[in-house]
């Protein structure tokens, strides 16, 4: 792994966190602890401890994986998964301000749903080109499978409330 392509990695996933946390502070401190939540609810600090990991991990096993592709010299399908990680960190912070910026559980529920088929589809493509590296991505759509879950119940738990955003 070339320490360049780590490095793009890892902005690239800086910039989906950062995106991410600009909305989801604020909600966290007004809005976000008066929602009904579903029994399973992780804490409130295991989620930045979630998210610190798998964005790492994602950073790692995307630089391991381009440089695999580039290495044998398959700079279509380098393009194609560049492709597909941006879109999927576009889904991940996207998420988040659908969630947590706009208040829409029930459109949140379908764009983490949509974020856990992209992150599938990441681990994948990752595990094709190198299989330990796919392996090590397993707990990202693992991880987005579970808040799709936890996302829905939410929105359902309070669904015919107001937007909390807006209250």
């Amino acid at each position: 792994m070339r320490i360049s392509t780590l490095i793009g990695t890892s902005l690239a996933t800086a910039a989906a966190a950062a995106v991410g946390s600009v909305v989801t502070t604020p909600a966290v401190e007004t809005w976000y602890p008066k929602l009904a939540k579903p029994s399973f609810v992780p804490p409130d600090w295991a989620f930045p401890v979630a998210w610190t990991a798998l964005y790492a991990d994602i950073a790692v096993t995307s630089a391991v994986t381009l440089d695999d592709l580039d290495e044998n010299g398959d700079h279509g399908q380098r393009q194609r998964y560049l492709a597909a990680l941006g879109a999927n960190l576009v889904l991940n912070g996207g998420w988040s301000w659908i969630y947590f910026g706009r208040g829409a559980l029930g459109t949140a529920s379908v764009a983490a749903a949509a974020l856990t088929v992209s992150s599938a589809d990441l681990a994948r493509r990752t595990a094709q080109t190198n299989p330990a590296a796919g392996a090590a991505l397993a707990p990202y759509p693992a991880w987005c499978a579970f808040a799709a879950v936890l996302s829905t119940s939410t929105w359902w738990l309070n669904r015919g409330r107001r937007s909390p955003a807006v209250s």
